[in-house]
C-alpha cells in the first residue's frame, strides 16, 4: 500500500475538507482528490462521504485510521531516533474545547507549548457547540459534561465559578438588587435556548426564570461583550469577566455557581508521544491556572 497515499487520506481525515488538506501537504486539492480516489480504489471501500461542508470518515475510514496514525507514529519514532537527528514532538494534535475556556485560557499556554515543541502543530477548535471524539473531530476534548460511553481515557480537568454580572451602567440605572427576588423585572442576556450544547449551561434557571432578554447568543464572548455594554445582567465564567472593572458581581454569594469540565481521548491514543505530551502539558496548565477558574471570593 502507498504510504503517500495514506499520507493524504490522514491529512484530509484531519482538515476536514480538501482545500484544508492541501494546505497543509503543499499541494493541489485536485492531487488530494486523485490520491484519495486511488486509495479508496485500493482498499476497495469508500473511506468519506462527500458533503456539502467537506469530507466526513465513513465507517471504513474510522477504521482505518487509527492504523495510519500508528504507522506515522512508528515513522517519526524510527526518524527521530535517526543519528543526529533532533528529539521532539512532531505531527498534528487538535483539541477541541468550549469557546470561552479554548480563547481565554487554553489559547495562552498552547502558544508557548508550540513554541516549546516547533515540530508539533496544535490545532485548537474552540467553538460554542460539542466537539465529537467519535466522529474524530479532535484528539483530545475538553467538555462540560463527562462522556458517558466508549473506549475513552477521561479525567476531572478542573471546576471553574461562574456570577452573575451586571454593567456599572446598567446597575446605575436600576434600583438596588439585594435578593433573588429584586430581579423581576430585569433584562438579561443568556444563551439561544434551542441552541445550547450542554445542559450544564441552563445555569439562568437556577436563580430566576427572566421575563426579558435584550440578546441571546450561542457565543459566551458575544454575552460578555453584551454585559459590559450595559444591555442586561449576564451569568458569566469568572475567568472571562471578574478581571473587568466595567462589571460587577451581583448577588455574590448567591448568583455564583460551580461548573465542571472534563478532558477525554481515544485510548488508544495514550501510546501515541504527541497526545500523551499534549494531555499531560494541558493538565498542568490549568492547574496553575486555579486562580482564574475558582477564585476564592467573589468581591461586590
Amino acid at each position: 500500500m502507498d504510504w503517500d497515499n495514506l499520507r493524504y487520506f490522514l491529512e484530509l481525515a484531519r482538515a476536514g475538507t480538501l482545500v484544508g488538506a492541501a494546505r497543509r501537504l503543499a499541494v493541489d486539492h485536485t492531487t488530494v482528490a486523485r490520491r484519495i480516489q486511488a486509495l479508496e480504489k485500493q482498499v476497495g471501500s469508500a473511506l468519506f462521504a462527500r458533503e456539502a461542508g467537506g469530507h466526513r470518515l465513513t465507517e471504513a475510514g474510522r477504521a482505518l485510521l487509527p492504523q495510519v496514525e500508528a504507522m506515522e507514529a512508528a515513522f517519526l519514532a524510527v526518524e527521530n531516533a535517526a543519528p543526529g537527528v533532533r528529539q521532539g514532538l512532531h505531527g498534528l494534535v487538535r483539541i477541541g474545547t468550549t469557546e470561552g475556556f479554548g480563547n481565554l485560557i487554553l489559547a495562552p499556554q498552547l502558544a508557548r507549548f508550540a513554541l516549546e515543541h516547533p515540530g508539533l502543530v496544535v490545532d485548537l477548535l474552540a467553538l460554542p457547540r460539542l466537539v465529537h471524539l467519535s466522529r474524530r473531530e479532535a484528539d483530545i476534548v475538553i467538555s462540560l459534561e463527562r462522556p458517558a460511553r466508549g473506549a475513552v481515557l477521561v479525567v476531572k480537568l478542573t471546576d471553574y465559578v461562574l456570577q452573575l454580572y451586571g454593567a456599572r451602567s446598567y446597575l446605575e440605572r436600576h434600583a438596588p438588587i439585594r435578593t433573588a427576588d429584586d430581579l423581576r423585572g430585569h433584562t438579561f442576556i443568556s444563551y439561544v435556548d434551542d441552541l445550547l450544547f450542554s445542559k450544564e449551561l441552563q445555569i439562568l434557571d437556577e436563580l430566576h426564570r427572566p421575563a426579558h432578554f435584550a440578546l441571546r447568543s450561542t457565543s459566551i464572548l458575544a454575552q460578555y461583550e453584551a454585559a459590559r455594554a450595559g444591555a442586561g445582567l449576564a451569568v458569566l465564567p469568572a475567568f472571562v469577566a471578574a478581571q473587568d472593572p466595567a462589571l460587577i458581581p451581583v448577588l455574590p454569594g448567591v448568583a455564583r455557581f460551580q461548573r465542571t469540565f472534563w478532558m477525554s481521548m481515544p485510548g488508544d491514543n495514550k501510546h501515541v508521544a504527541r497526545m500523551q505530551a499534549t494531555w499531560v502539558f494541558l493538565r498542568e496548565a490549568v492547574a496553575a491556572q486555579q486562580g482564574l477558574l475558582l477564585p476564592d471570593t467573589v468581591a461586590a
